[in-house]
């Protein structure tokens, strides 16, 4: 599960720097630090043959009540209507710094894990249009080895190479939905 991330415009972070800065030119309003379910924050998606940064809503509409969706199961992404049509053409990259997990013993420690080596984590999504508002999910697997003891689901990590395959390509898209995550690094906060 992915229920809260961190996006930082640290000026040492140079790619997650110009993605922030391509919205802001857009004069498009954003989230930055903790980003919370129903928070406009940034994601990358491809439109128009161009892959391009857009403020996008987290969470799609809850149909039965008034709450939001704002993670989808991989294993069931492609039998649920809500998703099915998105995956063939509206997958989306959302850019983090980070994200956060809490354990599920009695002390409920928060942990925010990062990918090893870099400052960014880019995590693989789905977007759609709700009333002329368009809304993203994050996808979810599996926890890998080193995030099974916090929780047993974790967003679909993309590396830089994951990031172009999943924005420009169906067919590899669906590999990397069966692609077991990189291993992360975690820190108690």
């Amino acid at each position: 599960m992915c229920g809260r991330y961190v996006l930082f415009s640290d000026p040492d972070l140079k790619e997650i720097r110009e993605i922030l800065e391509e919205v802001q030119r857009k004069n498009e309003t954003f989230q930055t630090g903790e980003i919370f379910p129903t928070d406009k924050a940034p994601v990358l998606i491809r439109e128009r043959g161009a892959v391009t940064p857009e403020a996008i809503v987290w969470g799609f509409p809850h149909r039965y009540n008034k709450g939001v969706i704002i993670n989808a199961r991989v294993e069931t992404v492609r039998e649920r209507s809500m998703f099915r049509r998105c995956l063939p053409s509206r997958r989306c990259v959302i850019p983090s710094t980070g994200f956060f997990e809490w354990s599920h013993d009695a002390n409920k420690v928060k942990y925010q894990f990062n990918l090893p080596g870099t400052d960014a984590l880019y995590m693989a999504g789905l977007y759609d249009e709700f009333q002329g508002e368009k809304r993203f999910v994050i996808l979810t697997t599996a926890a890998n080895f080193s995030m099974q003891d916090v929780h047993d689901r974790m967003p679909v990590v993309l590396d830089g190479n994951g990031r172009n395959r999943w924005l420009e390509d169906a067919q590899s898209a669906m590999e990397l939905l069966n692609r077991v995550p990189p291993e992360l690094a975690r820190v108690p906060m």
